[in-house]
């Protein structure tokens, strides 16, 4: 390690070739080259997760056939995903800080997102729905506290203005992994069923098998980064990266009406988005007569937008400011898709560009409002709390949803989702009133709130 220290930061003997220099760059942790390396890995991370997070909604017609499942069975399989993340979000920074590490957590993340696609795969192929359900919880496990390490990793190595284009850029990449999955599993799965020469349980275990190997790459990518943290560490002096996160509960009963608000506009909103993305694939082929193809490339297009938006729109909101009102734009327009899907027969592909747009345009808007409207040290607390209450919400609505599909049909199940992007609409008009007379600073312009900032720094 000594000489590899002396080579990469110290004057060499005798002076390098130009090959030799690029390598050095490439392995020098202070150097741009190894910082972009270190990127893609970060990026690649979370890859495997979000590809196979989606693989129900890609197989939906093959699941349900196969398996055997009503509706509301198969919506179970999401919802088992997002039950231990109502618990798991309060305690994924505290294992990553305190417990494991965070190079050793995200590789013990990573391995419980494999094991679970795994058992997910084993269900299918044993033909034990039960099993399948099992796998999706071990799966949730790794999923989300992964993220958790994801951010961590970004803070550690990219600080300051860097920060908020490589969140944006790890977004992006977990939305291609999401958009590569419906576009790519059924595909995977006509395949398998000619090799096998039948459909059934056996051909969906087996894709979700080869499925399951970008959860490989992304324990590959967790590997790797671990051994690159540990030498920047060790050549740079720098500490394991830490969430920072502090979570006390009893921080909750400190909590203020308009953080409760966008509770419930989190809540509210993503019930509306997530469980429709489940179920979409059937609902557009049924409605609107489109082949399996086209009807997995319209359903994954609200991912394909939010990859290059949601960076876009988060430098937008950081240099215009007035959070409420991008958050009320995305809400509405959320609202109008959805009822051009329920009460139309316009093409389809309007209402969903228009889904994408409204939801990259919302998390970039609505996350950061936390971080206005509570202290720093309650802010892992506030989080951890918005993600638990998001997880509950979707676990109660997939399985809701799933129901009323089955009993109601699909004119019900879009009239139940507008309802609910309704309940946000009010909770963002309430909010506009609630930070407006309280004098709250959620709806400043970018340039009154840097100005205010400057004031208080020099008083």
């Amino acid at each position: 390690m000594a000489e590899e220290e002396r080579a990469l930061l110290g004057p060499g003997g005798g002076s390098p070739s130009a090959g030799s220099r690029g390598l050095a760059a490439a392995c020098d942790p202070r150097r741009l080259p190894h910082r972009l390396l270190v990127l893609a890995l970060m990026c690649f991370l979370g890859f495997g997760s979000y590809f196979c997070y989606d693989n129900p909604a890609a197989l939906q017609t093959q699941v349900q056939a196969d398996m055997k499942v009503n509706t509301a069975q198969f919506m179970a399989l999401y919802a088992w995903y997002s039950w231990p993340n109502v618990v798991l979000c309060f305690f994924g920074g505290f294992l990553i800080d305190r417990v494991f590490g965070i190079r050793l957590g995200t590789v013990i993340f990573s391995i419980f997102v494999c094991v679970g696609q795994v058992i997910f795969a084993l269900g299918a192929l044993f033909n034990a729905f039960w099993l399948m359900e099992a796998g999706r919880f071990v799966f949730g496990i790794g999923g989300e506290s992964l993220a958790v390490a994801q951010n961590t990793y970004a803070v550690s190595w990219f600080k300051g203005k860097e920060l908020n284009l490589v969140f944006g850029l790890q977004l992006s990449m977990a939305r291609i992994g999401s958009t590569v999955n419906m576009n790519i599993m059924g595909w995977i799965y006509s395949r398998v069923q000619d090799l096998l020469g039948h459909t059934g349980h056996s051909t969906l275990g087996l894709t979700l098998m080869i499925g399951g190997i970008t959860c490989l790459l992304s324990l590959g990518c967790a590997l790797i980064l671990a051994y690159l943290d540990k030498r920047a560490e060790k050549l740079l002096c720098k500490e394991q990266g830490k969430t920072g996160e502090v979570i006390k509960l009893t921080d909750v009963k400190d909590f203020s009406l308009s953080l409760w608000l966008i509770f419930v506009i989190c809540v509210c909103y993503y019930a509306a988005v997530f469980p429709f993305i489940g179920l979409g694939k059937v609902f557009f082929i049924e409605k609107f007569k489109f082949s399996s193809q086209e009807a997995s490339a319209i359903n994954s297009i609200v991912y394909i937008i939010s990859a290059p938006m949601s960076p876009v729109f988060g430098l937008l909101v950081d240099k215009v400011g007035k959070n409420i009102i991008w958050v009320l734009c995305a809400v509405i327009t959320t609202l109008a898709s959805h009822i051009m899907l329920a009460f139309t027969f316009w093409n389809p592909w309007v209402a969903m560009c228009l889904l994408g747009v409204a939801y990259s345009l919302l998390a970039c808007a609505l996350w950061p409002m936390v971080a206005f409207v509570v202290p720093e040290h309650q802010l892992g607390t506030a989080y951890g709390f918005m993600q638990s209450i998001q997880n509950l919400g979707l676990a109660i609505i997939a399985i809701a949803a799933g129901m009323i599909l089955d009993t109601r049909g699909y004119l019900f199940l879009e009239v139940f989702f507008s309802a609910c992007v309704c309940l946000s609409l009010i909770a963002v008009v309430m909010l506009y009133f609630v930070n407006h007379l309280t004098g709250g600073d959620l709806n400043w312009s970018a340039k009154k709130r840097e100005k205010l900032q400057k004031v208080a720094a020099t008083e």
